[in-house]
């Protein structure tokens, strides 16, 4: 799945692919908003990326692009 994290006063957007559920990254945004403290996601290479809460502007959850090769039309 694509995760698409908008930082504030940052001009680009995180984007980061990850094997985890909608419901789970829905959560953990849930408890890091409600703590305070940081967002930790897991891409699909096992790094980890490491937001800080407060800091969050956006979240856009979707389906990965699965790897296409050539011309589309």
């Amino acid at each position: 799945m694509e995760v698409k994290i908008g930082v504030q006063h940052a001009s680009r957007e995180l984007v980061l692919e990850t094997d985890e559920t909608p419901e789970s990254v829905e959560k953990q945004v849930s408890d890091a908003l409600a703590a305070g403290g940081l967002l930790t996601l897991t891409d699909t290479k096992g790094r980890k990326v490491f937001i800080p809460a407060e800091k969050i502007a956006y979240l856009e959850l979707g389906s990965g692009t699965v790897g296409h090769v050539g011309f589309r039309s």
